[in-house]
């Protein structure tokens, strides 16, 4: 379980990075201001998912 929690930290960081750069390449290109809320919205689900991946490997790695 710790391995697995140790490989997903960079999988959810990079998840939350891409999206953040699609969501502001939308709005800087002047693209449909909806698809840049959705967007938004998924950062910051996958943010709260990265944090608790990253609390839970911190929790493992103290075990």
């Amino acid at each position: 379980m710790d391995s697995l929690l140790y490989n997903l930290v960079p999988f959810a960081t990079v998840a939350v990075a891409v999206v953040l750069i699609f969501g502001l390449v939308n709005l800087l290109r002047g693209g449909n201001p909806n698809t840049s809320q959705k967007l938004m919205r998924w950062r910051i689900i996958l943010q709260f998912v990265a944090i608790v991946v990253i609390m839970g490997a911190i929790y493992a790695s103290g075990r």
